[in-house]
């Protein structure tokens, strides 16, 4: 079994996670911003979080998630060959994993336009797979 390079896992995660912060940012600043309104006005989502660290923790969570999903494409390489074929099928079946269940279950009980839980499924499912490329294509075995 080859050793993970650390270095090139790190730099790979690194830039997927602002890559995913980057479109998360976009899906919740620009696609989802009348959504979050009408919702506020009608009481159903907060105007102010409940935790004021959100963004930080939200951001940081996702360069977290993008090391989980790296390191899981440095483990496949071996299994299913290095490339872009092995980090979409990581970046798809890891976006799955942490997108659909929560994200259908708010589609299903939450009292929101069902355009927020599908933005919020896209921000994280796309976001997988993107930073999965990512990382995927700056890491290099050592």
């Amino acid at each position: 079994m080859k050793k993970i390079n650390q270095k090139r896992l790190l730099l790979g995660s690194l830039a997927g996670g602002v890559v995913w912060a980057l479109w998360s940012w976009i899906v919740n600043s620009v696609f989802l911003a009348d959504a979050y309104r009408q919702a506020q006005s009608a009481g159903a989502l907060l105007s102010e979080p409940r935790y004021p660290f959100f963004l930080p923790v939200w951001f940081l969570t996702l360069f977290l998630v993008t090391f989980v999903l790296a390191w899981f494409y440095t483990g496949m390489r071996e299994v299913f060959a290095p490339g872009p074929k092995t980090a979409l099928a990581v970046g798809i079946l890891g976006g799955f994993a942490i997108a659909f269940p929560s994200n259908f279950s708010a589609a299903t009980w939450a009292p929101v336009a069902r355009a927020v839980p599908l933005g919020w499924l896209l921000d994280l499912w796309v976001g997988a797979i993107v930073a999965t490329f990512v990382a995927a294509w700056l890491y290099r075995e050592s």
